[in-house]
């Protein structure tokens, strides 16, 4: 089992690790760490801080993904999803929450704001130019080029 060493910074002493909610869960849930309520109005986005930061193993990466439930029920989501924190990023971990609700949406301190999976990550890959690449059946066939049903 690899292991993530967490830094918990002072503005989230009283906030849980990130943490998987069942024991089949692929994300650990992750709190904000705001100090006050911080209202996202419909259309807008912002920073949430976590309070922590991570030592994360090369060869891996933590990918920031929405929680399901806070998508359905107010259309908020993670902006740059998945977002990636890198295993040489060592600063506090914030989350981008964007609004596409048609209200307000307020994030207090200690709700669960997204998941964290960590993930294996190909490092060796290097990309390399060349004038003719390999067809296949599929060729250039771009968005939607399977149709709908």
């Amino acid at each position: 089992m690899n292991t993530i060493a967490v830094k918990r910074l002072e503005h989230a002493s009283d906030l849980p690790l990130p943490r998987r909610m069942t024991p089949g869960s692929s994300g650990c849930d992750v709190c904000a760490a705001v100090d006050s309520d911080l209202v996202i109005l419909p259309g807008s986005r912002a920073i949430v801080p976590t309070g922590f930061c991570f030592e994360i193993p090369e060869g891996l990466e933590v990918q920031v993904r929405p929680r399901s439930g806070l998508a359905f029920k107010y259309g908020v989501t993670v902006l740059n999803t998945p977002g990636t924190i890198d295993a040489d990023y060592r600063g506090e971990v914030k989350i981008i929450l964007a609004n596409f609700g048609d209200q307000p949406f307020t994030v207090k301190r200690g709700d669960r704001i997204a998941q964290l999976v960590p993930a294996t990550v190909v490092s060796s890959a290097e990309f390399i130019e060349q004038n003719q690449i390999a067809e296949t059946g599929r060729g250039a066939g771009g968005f939607g080029h399977t149709g709908v049903s």
